[in-house]
C-alpha cells in the first residue's frame, strides 16, 4: 500500500493498543501452563484488544505445538499445550512470519518441550542474528541446521546447565531461555557477560514470569538462577497494558505538531522501557503532562539533546524525526544494535528523513540531527519496516508538502489499525 498524506495531525485523543511485547510473553506462559490436576483440562483467558502481524505469528507457533487459542474482539482463550503429547519422532511445522521475538522466545521454548520442529521465516528474520542463542543451545543437547536459511530445523532435548550469554546482542535471547528452563529437570543458570543491553525488555519477561508463579533468582545482578520443574499457573485475571513503542508515536507527534495529543491506557509504572520517551520529549521542551493511564504532550520550543539508546532502541525513528525540528544538534548513541533490525534503522531513518529535509548524519553506533524548522516533504520508502513507515507518517505534520510513504502497510507487523488512529487526530490520506 502507498499512501500520500493530504492532512496532518491536528491534535486530539487516541488510546494506545495493546503491547505487543507484553502480549508475546503472556501468551507463551499461558500455552505452557500445567493442569492443576491429571487430566482436568485447563483455559485461561489474555484480555487483548488489538493483535498485530508478530502477535499472530507467536499464536500460530504455538497452535502448532498443540495449544488452541481462540481470538476474539476481546482478548484471546488459551487452552495449554499437552506437553505429554510432545512427540520426539514427529516434526512440528512452526511459521514465525517476520517476527525476531516469536523466533527467539520460541526456539528454546521448543527444545525444552523436546519438540522436533522446521521453523519458517520471512523477510529479514533468516539473517539476523542468532549465533549466540543457537551456541548456547547446541552445547545444551540441541541439533540445529545452519543458520540464515529458512526453514531452521532443531530437534534434540534442551539439557539444563549453565548458558552463558553476551548481553549486547539481543535481550530476546535471554527472555527465550528464561521462558524455556523452568521447563526442564534440574537448576539452569543464565550468566550474561558485559553490558545487558535492552534490560527493560528482561524485566518484563521476569514480570510475566512472576505473575504465572515461576521464580527466577537474581542473586547478582544480571546473573539468573532457575529452579527447575516449576509449573506455569495462570492468575485469574491476565491483561496486557498499553503499548509504550507505539504511544511514542502520537506523544511525539504532540511535541512537535499544531495542538496537545493525549494517549491514554498506558500503565504509568510499566516495566516497558519505552515509557522512557516521556522523559526524553520533555528533554526535548516539549510540555508532559501525566494522568492515572494517560499522558498528555503539548508543542514547545524544542532543543536538540544526546540521547543513549542502550535500552531504547525502537525508539530512535521517532525520536530522530523530532530531533530533525529540535534547535541545535542531537547525538543519539549505543545504537548500533539498529542495524539488525526489520531494516538497518540507522540507515533507513537517515534516508527517509534526508529525502524530506532533515539535516542528519549517520555515525556507526547512532545519528548526529542538526534540527530545521520545518522539512519539505517528498516521496519516501518504508523499506518494509513498520517504525519506518510511522515515523515518515508523523514527521508530515512539520513538512511543508505532502509526505508520500511507498509501502505503508508495513505498519501491520505491529500496529495494524495505526493510519486509522492516524485519522482520529485529524490526519487524512489517500491511497495511490
Amino acid at each position: 500500500m502507498n499512501i500520500k498524506i493530504t492532512k496532518s495531525i491536528q491534535g486530539g485523543k487516541v488510546k494506545a493498543i495493546a503491547s505487543k511485547s507484553q502480549a508475546h510473553r503472556l501468551l507463551i506462559c499461558a500455552a505452557l501452563e500445567t493442569p492443576r490436576e491429571r487430566g482436568v483440562k485447563c483455559e485461561s483467558f489474555i484480555s487483548c484488544t488489538e493483535s498485530s502481524e508478530d502477535i499472530d505469528a507467536t499464536i500460530r507457533c504455538l497452535i502448532g505445538l498443540g495449544a488452541e487459542i481462540k481470538s476474539t474482539n476481546e482478548g484471546f482463550h488459551i487452552t495449554p499445550i499437552n506437553r505429554s503429547l510432545i512427540s520426539q519422532t514427529k516434526t512440528y511445522t512452526l511459521d514465525c512470519g517476520e517476527s525476531g521475538a516469536t523466533l527467539r522466545f520460541m526456539l528454546p521454548v521448543c527444545a525444552a518441550l523436546g519438540a522436533s520442529v522446521e521453523i519458517y521465516m520471512k523477510g529479514r528474520l533468516p539473517s539476523r542474528p542468532l549465533t549466540d542463542l543457537y551456541n548456547v543451545m547446541t552445547s545444551h543437547g540441541c541439533l540445529i541446521s545452519p543458520q540464515g536459511v529458512s526453514p531452521l530445523t532443531c530437534t534434540g532435548q534442551l539439557s539444563s546447565g549453565k548458558y552463558t550469554l553476551s548481553g549486547n546482542i539481543s535481550s530476546q535471547y535471554i527472555s527465550g531461555l528464561l521462558l524455556a528452563l523452568p521447563l526442564l529437570k534440574d537448576e539452569s543458570k543464565i550468566q550474561v557477560t558485559g553490558t545487558l543491553e535492552s534490560r527493560p525488555y528482561v524485566d518484563m519477561t521476569l514480570e510475566a514470569l512472576r505473575l504465572f508463579g515461576i521464580k527466577i533468582n537474581e542473586n547478582e545482578t544480571n546473573t539468573f538462577i532457575i529452579s527447575g520443574t516449576q509449573n506455569y499457573t495462570a492468575p485469574k485475571e491476565i491483561k496486557v497494558g498499553g503499548d509504550w513503542s507505539n504511544a511514542a508515536f502520537w506523544l511525539s507527534a504532540g511535541a512537535i505538531g499544531k495542538s496537545s495529543i493525549t494517549c491514554t491506557g498506558l500503565d504509568l509504572k510499566s516495566q516497558q522501557g519505552d515509557k522512557k520517551v516521556c522523559e526524553l520529549l520533555a528533554r526535548f521542551g516539549a510540555k508532559v503532562e501525566y494522568e492515572k493511564t494517560a499522558v498528555t504532550v503539548t508543542p514547545e520550543t524544542l532543543c536538540g539533546i544526546e540521547i543513549d539508546a542502550k535500552n531504547i532502541p525502537d525508539l530512535v525513528p521517532i525520536l530522530a524525526a523530532v530531533a530533525s525540528v529540535a534547535k541545535g544538534k542531537t547525538i543519539i548513541y549505543n545504537a548500533e544494535r539498529l542495524r539488525i533490525k526489520e531494516s538497518d534503522r540507522l540507515k533507513t531513518v537517515t534516508q527517509m528523513l534526508s529525502k524530506l529535509g532533515a539535516d542528519i548524519k549517520e555515525t556507526k553506533d547512532g545519528l548526529i540531527i542538526t534540527g530545521n524548522a520545518t522539512l519539505t516533504g517528498g516521496v519516501v520508502e518504508s523499506y518494509g519496516d513498520h517504525r519506518i513507515a510511522m515515523t515518515a507518517a508523523v514527521i508530515s505534520a512539520v513538512c511543508t508538502t505532502p509526505v508520500e510513504i511507498i509501502g505503508a502497510d508495513a505498519v501491520r507487523k505491529s500496529y495494524p489499525t495505526f493510519f486509522e488512529d492516524f485519522k482520529v487526530l485529524g490526519a487524512d490520506w489517500d491511497e495511490f
